[in-house]
């Protein structure tokens, strides 16, 4: 049995990740130039993110927070992995086809739930005509996500995370053609969305069935596993989308404020950076890691994996939300300010971006404490939390707009995210000492934070002695260039001086990986 290393896996996973997110941010920032915030923007936002809300929920949410630790303890004790697998492929397949068929018909209804703000303007009718292009992606994604979980339980993880940098290659190639070849860029964008994920399902089907287990399309069967399954699944489902239905209702709200839509999904691009390399990464390698270790009766390694990924998590979350909240308008600008993306709307995604910032924490370690209860398939505990999350976010989305406006989504998300962490924290307390973060951990997460803030005040400091670069043109990118390095080299000396970290253990997970 192929054994799981824990850090090799978090720098494969962080490594593509990181470069799905820096296309994802070329992305981004070729939309905002050739399009800008406005009504085209804001109905491609609502389009796109409801199947990217339900891919939550079906794939890489629900149905892998229950396929991959019964997976792995079937692939641990020997007991026909492939077949669980094969019966699971099918019973999504057919799930998942329903959905695109209830959407395609009821698709008007669902821009209408997610984005009542469009209703009655030009941002409707273009939200619903992109919805019936994109939403069939979700049925690639569920499928290449299963795929995904296969891989990832073996301990193979570079084509699953691999897989969605070829969505930005896609998506880059058509926004950048288009505009070469003076086509309509948004159309050309929206047609190559399902293709990629085409290519996507190709890839880790075929990654598969390299790694020996061979899946083929068939009728599903409810066997009882199948069942159980469904059972540990469907309240997972709230419990791994919180977030994205937090996202929605904040896109409910926002819909009211014109450009809003576009301003917070700006936002919430940029905190997604450290989120998708790190939160994500650290929960997918950890969800099959600790469910061997678990059927395996290893606590102590259990204990070792938790602590270790936990470690990981703060190193690059910490200074990460430092920066969010001390650079927020150098770090728009530099990456949006160009096109139809004005100084106006650089002003209003910075204060974004900060508030965000400070739930940054809170998205990374829901993914850090989530798998303790997943790997004992209790996704029970977690949905009654997340129900408490999502009141919070919708009481204060709601509530707070008629005091502070667009940006109470924005408050609201990362207050959730703060009472989700608080509810899983008190609920793993009762799981012993494997689900309890060790002595080095201890030892280091205070000496993290404090070379963090240090950081931060080097930041400060910078920003106000030579913040005035940015206004010369030409200018901010090398003036942003040099106060990352300044953070970096800030950040690594103190967090050395501090013994938070061993600048040589990050050359051996290097090696490794």
């Amino acid at each position: 049995m192929k054994q799981i290393r824990l850090f090799s896996g978090l720098f494969t996973v962080g490594f593509w990740t990181l470069a799905s997110r820096i296309l994802g941010f070329l992305r981004e920032i070729l939309l905002t130039a050739y399009i800008g915030p406005g009504p085209v923007m804001d109905a491609f936002v609502a389009a796109f993110r409801l199947p990217n809300m339900f891919r939550r929920f079906f794939a890489e949410g629900a149905f892998n927070a229950a396929f991959v630790p019964m997976f792995s303890k079937r692939l641990e004790g020997d007991e026909n992995a492939e077949g669980f697998a094969q019966d699971a492929f099918n019973l999504l397949a057919v799930a998942v086809l329903a959905l695109v068929g209830l959407a395609m018909v009821f698709m008007p209804a669902l821009v209408w739930i997610t984005a009542e703000g469009f209703y009655g303007d030009e941002r409707f009718d273009l939200a619903v005509d992109y919805g019936y292009v994109v939403f069939p992606y979700i049925l690639f994604m569920s499928l290449a996500a299963l795929f995904s979980g296969v891989l990832n339980a073996t301990g193979r993880f570079a084509a699953a995370a691999a897989a969605p940098v070829l969505l930005n290659i896609f998506a880059c190639t058509a926004l950048i053609a288009a505009a070469a070849m003076g086509g309509d860029v948004i159309r050309w964008l929206i047609a190559v969305i399902p293709l990629a994920g085409i290519a996507q399902l190709a890839l880790v089907w075929v990654a598969t069935e390299r790694a020996g287990i061979r899946i083929r399309p068939g009728l599903p069967k409810l066997s009882p596993e199948m069942r159980r399954m469904v059972r540990i699944a469907v309240p997972a489902a709230l419990a791994m989308g919180v977030t994205q239905v937090n996202l929605v209702v904040g896109q409910l709200v926002a819909s009211k404020t014109e450009k809003a839509v576009s301003w917070l999904f700006a936002a919430d691009r940029l905190y997604q950076l450290p989120l998708g390399v790190v939160g994500i990464a650290v929960g997918i390698v950890l969800l099959p890691d600790l469910s061997r270790r678990l059927r395996a009766g290893d606590k102590d390694g259990a204990r070792n994996a938790f602590s270790r990924a936990g470690e990981f998590t703060l190193l690059l979350t910490i200074p990460s939300t430092v920066a969010f909240v001390v650079l927020p308008n150098p770090i728009v600008s530099v990456l949006f300010e160009r096109g139809q993306f004005s100084a106006e709307d650089t002003t209003a995604t910075a204060l974004a971006v900060a508030v965000y910032g400070i739930g940054l924490p809170a998205f990374m370690l829901q993914k850090l404490l989530q798998p303790l209860f997943f790997a004992r398939e209790d996704t029970r505990s977690p949905f009654h939390y997340a129900i408490v999350a999502m009141i919070v976010n919708a009481g204060l989305a709601f509530g707070l707009y008629p005091l502070v406006g667009w940006i109470a989504p924005a408050i609201a998300a990362s207050t959730a995210g703060w009472a989700m962490v608080a509810l899983l924290a008190i609920g793993a307390r009762r799981m012993g000492e494997e689900a309890r973060f060790d002595a080095r951990f201890k030892r280091r997460a205070w000496r993290i934070v404090a070379a963090s803030l240090g950081m931060g005040v080097v930041l400060y400091a910078a920003i106000h002695l030579f913040g005035w670069t940015f206004q010369l043109p030409g200018w901010r990118y090398l003036a942003l260039i040099l106060l990352i390095k300044v953070a970096a080299a800030s950040y690594f000396f103190l967090g050395h001086l501090f013994g938070a970290f061993e600048v040589s253990e990050f050359k051996k997970a290097l090696r490794r990986s």
